[in-house]
C-alpha cells in the first residue's frame, strides 16, 4: 500500500474579522496537507519589507509544488505610512507584523523577521547595512536560512539597484552572503549550539516588471503560477490577491488574477534550473536513506524503507476522514523510533530537520481529520499580575474517534477529562493565579531598548521568529493507543452582535496602567498622570516626585482602587518616568486595536516629556482634513489652537470662515475622493484671507493625484531626503515663513527624525516661491519641500517635510517653523481671543477624533 503525505499548517483563502479564530479544515484542504507529507523540499524568499514578498509565487509553491515555503522579511516595516490610522514607528511595525501574519495564512507560506528596523526610505545599500549593522542583519539572515534549510533561496530584488530602495538592494546583497557564510562553520559559530550548517542549492532572482522597470528576460528560467487548483476552489492569482490584500495599512487591497502568469528567475549562485526550480533535489523521503542507513547488514533501512511508503489518494474518504488516523498514528510512530533509533542521526541534521517538520504535520493532519475541537478561553483580556484568569477548557471528540484520556497542562496543575463522548464537549474550568512578578507580555524584540537602526535581541532561539508566544495551554490524549499533546493558545472569546464570536489574545499585563497627558508638552510644564487599575482592592502606591535628586512630598496618598476605576493626578513637575515609593517605576499599556488584525497589547515605560520652546503663534482655530492619519491635530492642540476634524459636509464658503488655517492630513488628496468637489469652496477661502496648507501626497498607486490642490499649477514628484541631518539651505531667508513670529536659524533643523521630506513639489508655475533647499549626499540640490504662494489675500502652501514626524516627537524647530507656516496674521488681528469659541459654526471636539487604532 503506497501512501502519501502532506501540510497542515495553512490554507486559510478567507480572513475572518479577527485573524485569531479557530480554523476549520475542510476534507479537501485535509487531502492537500496528506499530499503534502511526502514532499521534502523547502524554498525561501528574501526581502525587505512587508508587501515586498510575491504573494503568488509564495501561495503557488506552497499549495501547487507543496513545498515547505518561507518569506523572511528583513523588517517589520517600522518606518512607513499608516493608512488606517496615526501609528508610527514600532506601533506601525506591530500592525504590519500582524498583518504579515495574517497574509501568510492566506497563501500558506511561514513568516520570519531579521532584527532591522526600517528607519525609512534609504537611497543606497551601503547606508542601509552601516544603520542596521550590517554583521548582525547578516548573522540573522544566516540563522533563517540555517535553520529553515531551504533547497532554493529566492530574492525579490536584484543587487544591481532597480529595486530602487537602499533597503531592497541591502536584502539581495545580505541573501547572496548568507548563501555562502550559512555553509562555512566558521562564520557565526556560536550558532552551531543550536542548528547545523546548511548550503541551499541555488540563489535565484526572482524579476519584476512593475514601477515602470522592467527586469524579465526570455532567456531568464520562467515558472507558470496562475494554475487553478480545485481543492481550494481559487487560481493562484486569486489566493495573491487576498494574501496582498491583507496589507490594510499600505492600502494595497488588489483584485485577484486569473489565467497563466509567468514568473521569471535569474540565476545568482549555484546551478541554473532548466526544467524546475528544485533541479537537482530529491523531494522524495529517499533524500534522508543516507542518514537512516544504520540497521543490520540484513536489514539495513529497517527505519527508512516503511516511512518510503505513500499514502494513497483513493484510501483517503472525503466524507469520512478520520478513517484515515489509524494509518497516520502507525507512521508516526516510525517516525518517532527513526528519530530515536539511528546513533548516526545528529541532532541538527537534515534527516532530523524533516522528521520533527513531518511528525509535525501528522499531529495536524490527525488533529483536522478527526474534527478534534479543542479550546482554552479566558474570560477577560487581561491575566493581570497578582489577580486570578479564569480559564475554560473544552475538548470535544467530534467525530467519535478512538481519543482517551484527555487533560491538560495549565501553568504547573494538571486538568483531567472525564471520558471522552462522540460530539460531546468535556468542559473544565481553572482559575489561574498570575504572580505579582510574572513576566508582562511583550513583543520580544522590544523587551530591550533599540539601537538606532536595529533591534536588540540576545537569546539566540528567539531571532527570527514572527511573534512572541502566547499564553498557552497543553492538551495531552491517548489516540488510537499513542499519546498526542496538543498547545493551544489561551484566548478570550466573546461575542459581538454584528461580527459575532470573536477571539483576542489574552496578555499578562500590570495591576496598573500610569499615562502622562499630555506625553510630549512643548506649551505647559505642567502635566496630569492618569492611573487606571486592573483589578479590585489595587493598592496604588503614589508617585513621587523630586528635585535635585531629593524626594518630595507624594503627590496624593497612597489609594486603593477598583478594577477599571481611574484617577487622575497632577504632576508636579515629574518629568521623564515617575517611580513609587519603593524605587518602582511605572509602565501604561499602551493597545492596538484594528478589526483586520488581533488585538496589539504591550507596555511602555510611563514618561512625560516637557520640550520649553521659544514659541510664538498666531491664529487660534484651526481646521484640519484627515489623510492617511497623523498625529498633527496633537500638536496643534499642544502649540494653543482649537482644532475642528472637517469633513465633506463641513467645507463650505460660510463655515470655512471661521478658520485661521486650514491643514490638509497626509496623502489627504490620496485617501479622500471627495477633495476635487470641495476645491472652489477651500480656493474661495484662500482668496478672501485664508491660509491653506497641504501636507505631502504621493502619486504612486495610492494615487496618483487627481483633484486639483492649488491655485497654481505645479506637479508632485518621487522626489525626497532621507538624511534627517541634511543640510538646510535658506533660499529667501527675508521671506516671512522663516522670520514671522519666530525667527528661523539653521538650529531648529537639529536633531530631526528618521527624514527631512517626501514627494517634493516639482514644475512649479512662477507664483510660487521655493524656500528651502538640501540634498542627500552625492546629489543636487533640491527645493520642492516647501513653496508658497500668494493668492487673494490669502496664501497657499505646499510641503513635504515630515512635520508628521516631528511634531510628535517634540522636535523644537519643527514647532517653530510649522507655527510660521500656519501663522495668519490678518485672521489673528480680527479674530476672538483664544479662549472665545462662542461664534464657532461647527460643533467643536474636546479632541481630534481617531481614524483607527486606539491606544
Amino acid at each position: 500500500m503506497r501512501k502519501q503525505i502532506l501540510f497542515p499548517f495553512f490554507v486559510v483563502i478567507f480572513c475572518v474579522a479577527k485573524a485569531q479564530t479557530p480554523k476549520s479544515y475542510t476534507s479537501s484542504e485535509i487531502l492537500l496537507q496528506l499530499k503534502k507529507l511526502n514532499v521534502l523540499g523547502s524554498v525561501l524568499y528574501i526581502a525587505a519589507h512587508p508587501d515586498d514578498e510575491n504573494t503568488r509565487l509564495l501561495a503557488y509553491l506552497a499549495n501547487e509544488k507543496l513545498y515547505r515555503t518561507g518569506y523572511l522579511s528583513l523588517t517589520r516595516g517600522d518606518g512607513g505610512q499608516n493608512l488606517v490610522g496615526d501609528e508610527q514607528g514600532v506601533d506601525l511595525g506591530l500592525i504590519r507584523t500582524q498583518e504579515l501574519l495574517a497574509a501568510r495564512r492566506v497563501d500558506g507560506a511561514e513568516q520570519f523577521f531579521s532584527r532591522a528596523f526600517d528607519f525609512g526610505y534609504s537611497k543606497s545599500p551601503e547606508e542601509a547595512m552601516k544603520i542596521w549593522g550590517h554583521d548582525k542583519i547578516l548573522s540573522d539572515v544566516v540563522w533563517v536560512i540555517r535553520k529553515f534549510k531551504p533547497d532554493v533561496i529566492i530574492t525579490r530584488f536584484p543587487t544591481t539597484g532597480e529595486g530602487g530602495h537602499g533597503h531592497h538592494t541591502a536584502s539581495a546583497i545580505l541573501a547572496g552572503e548568507a548563501f555562502d557564510a550559512a555553509a562555512d562553520s566558521t562564520k557565526f559559530p556560536e550558532q552551531l549550539k543550536y542548528v547545523s550548517v546548511w548550503q541551499a542549492k541555488r540563489l535565484l532572482w526572482n524579476a519584476f516588471n512593475f514601477g515602470g522597470n522592467n527586469t524579465q528576460r526570455e532567456d531568464q528560467f520562467k515558472l507558470d503560477c496562475g494554475d487553478y487548483n480545485p481543492l481550494l476552489g481559487k487560481s493562484y492569482g486569486e489566493i495573491a490577491a487576498n494574501s496582498r490584500s491583507m496589507h490594510k495599512s499600505q492600502g494595497f487591497g488588489v483584485p485577484g488574477q486569473r489565467g497563466s502568469i509567468l514568473e521569471y528567475f535569474k540565476t545568482i549562485k549555484g546551478e541554473t534550473p532548466k526544467n524546475d526550480l528544485m533541479d537537482g533535489v530529491d523531494l522524495s523521503w529517499k533524500r534522508l536513506d543516507k542518514y537512516f542507513n544504520c540497521g543490520s547488514p540484513q536489514e539495513p533501512y529497517r527505519i527508512i524503507k516503511p516511512i518510503s511508503l505513500e499514502i494513497k489518494v483513493e484510501n483517503f474518504f472525503y466524507e469520512k476522514p478520520e478513517a484515515l488516523i489509524p494509518v497516520l498514528v502507525q507512521y508516526y510512530e516510525l517516525l518517532s523510533e527513526a528519530k530515536n533509533i539511528c546513533k548516526e542521526v545528529s541532532k541538527f541534521s537534515e534527516a532530523d530537520y524533516w522528521v520533527d517538520k513531518k511528525m509535525g504535520e501528522i499531529k495536524s493532519i490527525i488533529e483536522n481529520a478527526s474534527g478534534l475541537f479543542i479550546e482554552a478561553t479566558a474570560n477577560s483580556q487581561y491575566a493581570v499580575q497578582g489577580d486570578t484568569l479564569k480559564v475554560t477548557l473544552t475538548v470535544n471528540n467530534r467525530s467519535g474517534t478512538n481519543i482517551h484520556s484527555a487533560d491538560a497542562q495549565i501553568d504547573t496543575t494538571y486538568v483531567i477529562f472525564d471520558q471522552l463522548q462522540k460530539n460531546k464537549n468535556a468542559v473544565k474550568t481553572y482559575s489561574w493565579f498570575i504572580e505579582p512578578t510574572a513576566k508582562l507580555s511583550q513583543p520580544y524584540w522590544l523587551e530591550k531598548e533599540m539601537n538606532h537602526g536595529s533591534f536588540n535581541v540576545t537569546d539566540q532561539q528567539l531571532i527570527g521568529k514572527a511573534e512572541s508566544d502566547p499564553l498557552s495551554v497543553t492538551f495531552s490524549m491517548m489516540i488510537e493507543g499513542k499519546e498526542f499533546t496538543f498547545t493551544k493558545p489561551i484566548r478570550y472569546k466573546y461575542t459581538d452582535p454584528v461580527k459575532g464570536e470573536i477571539y483576542e489574545p489574552v496578555n499578562i499585563i500590570p495591576a496598573f496602567s500610569v499615562v502622562s497627558v499630555p506625553e510630549v508638552s512643548v506649551s505647559l510644564q505642567n502635566n496630569s498622570w492618569e492611573v487606571k487599575s486592573f483589578k479590585d482592592k489595587n493598592l496604588f502606591t503614589a508617585p513621587v516626585a523630586t528635585m535635585g535628586g531629593v524626594a518630595l512630598q507624594p503627590l496624593i496618598q497612597d489609594t486603593i482602587l477598583q478594577k477599571n476605576q481611574s484617577i487622575t493626578i497632577q504632576s508636579r513637575g515629574i518629568k521623564g518616568t515617575p517611580v513609587s515609593k519603593n524605587n518602582k517605576e511605572y509602565v501604561k499599556i499602551r493597545m492596538i486595536n484594528y478589526d483586520h488584525i488581533p488585538s496589539i497589547v504591550y507596555t511602555k515605560p510611563s514618561k512625560f516629556i516637557y520640550q520649553n520652546i521659544d514659541l510664538k503663534t498666531l491664529g487660534s482655530i484651526a481646521g484640519y482634513i484627515p489623510g492617511a492619519g497623523d498625529k498633527i491635530p496633537d500638536a496643534l492642540e499642544q502649540m494653543g489652537y482649537k482644532v475642528v476634524t472637517l469633513k465633506e459636509s463641513d467645507i463650505t464658503a460660510e463655515n470655512l470662515k471661521q478658520f485661521d488655517v486650514i491643514i490638509t492630513g497626509v496623502r489627504a488628496y490620496n485617501t479622500n475622493e471627495w477633495m476635487n468637489n470641495v476645491y472652489d469652496e477651500l480656493m474661495q477661502y484662500v482668496k478672501e484671507g485664508g491660509v491653506l496648507v497641504s501636507q505631502y501626497n504621493t502619486s504612486n498607486q495610492i494615487g496618483p493625484v487627481r483633484a486639483k490642490i492649488a491655485p497654481y499649477p505645479f506637479t508632485i514628484s518621487r522626489n525626497r531626503i532621507t538624511d534627517e541631518e541634511a543640510k538646510v539651505n535658506f533660499l529667501l531667508p527675508q521671506h516671512k515663513v522663516l522670520n514671522y513670529p519666530n525667527k528661523i536659524t539653521d538650529k531648529d533643523f537639529e536633531g530631526w527624525i528618521q527624514e527631512r521630506s517626501n514627494y517634493h513639489a516639482e514644475n512649479t508655475d512662477t507664483a510660487y516661491k521655493k524656500i528651502l533647499s538640501m540634498k542627500d549626499p552625492g546629489e543636487n540640490e533640491q527645493s520642492g519641500s516647501l513653496i508658497i504662494a500668494d493668492y487673494g489675500a490669502g496664501r497657499f502652501v505646499y510641503t513635504g517635510l515630515v512635520f508628521f514626524r516631528e511634531l510628535p516627537a517634540g522636535l523644537p524647530g519643527a514647532y517653530r517653523l510649522f507655527a510660521n507656516i500656519i501663522a495668519n496674521k490678518r485672521k489673528a488681528d480680527n479674530l476672538p481671543k483664544k479662549s472665545d469659541n462662542k461664534n464657532l459654526k461647527i460643533k467643536m471636539p474636546s479632541k481630534y477624533n481617531e481614524t483607527g487604532g486606539k491606544g
